[in-house]
């Protein structure tokens, strides 16, 4: 739980330094080169260590797909998402994540979900509608590819965590994680050469400091500490604890960058948080998948 609460924690702090980041940085930029500083580094304290960053060949090919699942598709989609969705229709899809993790876990992991469990999901995720859906919530034809990228974003975070719960890589956490990150943030680096423009000369001291937060933190330490969680925690309880992130976004722009919080966002605040705490408490009912697990 401590491994869960730092992630979100983590997760939270960085909606106002991404959002102050984009201010001088393009989005895949600055998710793609501080994600592969991010593996590199761990790959260097692993080293230092007197880890080798070897991986067998035969996982090799699990590594990659973990890559993609967890990093990539979490981190890219939802940026091009944002081409065509406001921020906060962006953010009520992307956090459908901890719904389709429930269903998952229950044929792959044998996690069947109690009364209490699917009342603290549907209390998180109102919880967090309530949060981004203050000034309304429209669909037109121009927002469906944005939909789309941002379903597809959830779906797949969902399936990787449920597949990496039972099918886990084998490989010591942090040399995992080092590729992972370096992996999955590979193609964002390498789409921000062809499609962005950038001058690292331009960014400010400012800039950089919130660059190397990211790369730090949330890239870094929050994904060591989310892995932490999922291996010792039941798949959907995870998961569901992810819907603190976008309150602890609210509340630290809401004290770094003067963003309002109001009765709206005090409301999402305790509905997620008593969602939350209702899964902590609520025991995993194991069906035929897990007995034979």
């Amino acid at each position: 739980m401590l491994c869960l609460s730092f992630t979100a924690l983590g997760w939270g702090l960085n909606w106002p330094v991404v959002k102050s980041l984009l201010g001088e940085m393009p989005p895949l930029a600055a998710r793609g080169f501080a994600g592969v500083l991010a593996g590199l580094g761990l790959a260097l304290v692993a080293a230092m260590r007197g880890r080798s960053l070897s991986v067998p060949k035969g996982r090799r090919a699990p590594l990659a797909a973990a890559a993609l699942l967890n990093v990539t598709a979490w981190m890219g989609l939802p940026t091009l998402g944002l081409l065509f969705l406001p921020a906060g229709e962006a953010a009520m899809i992307c956090y459908t994540m901890p719904a389709w993790t429930a269903l998952a876990a229950w044929p792959v992991l044998g996690e069947r979900p109690s009364a209490t469990r699917v009342l603290a999901l549907l209390l998180g995720m109102a919880g967090v509608a309530v949060l981004v859906a203050g000034t309304g919530v429209s669909l037109d034809h121009g927002k469906l590819p944005g939909v789309a990228l941002l379903l597809a974003a959830a779906l797949l975070f969902s399936l990787g965590t449920v597949w990496f719960k039972r099918h886990p890589l084998g490989l010591d956490p942090m040399i995992a994680v080092a590729w992972q990150v370096g992996l999955g943030c590979l193609p964002l680096a390498a789409g921000s050469l062809v499609l962005e423009h950038f001058d690292p000369a331009a960014l400010s001291a400012r800039a950089w400091a919130e660059f190397l937060y990211m790369a730090t933190l949330p890239l870094c330490l929050c994904y060591l500490t989310w892995f932490a969680a999922l291996a010792a925690l039941p798949a959907g309880v995870a998961a569901i604890g992810t819907l603190a992130t976008p309150l602890i976004g609210v509340l630290s722009a809401a004290l770094l960058l003067g963003e309002p919080f109001g009765l709206r966002q005090g409301v999402a605040l305790l509905m997620t948080m008593a969602g939350i705490l209702l899964a902590i408490r609520s025991p995993s009912r194991r069906g035929r998948a897990g007995e034979g697990a």
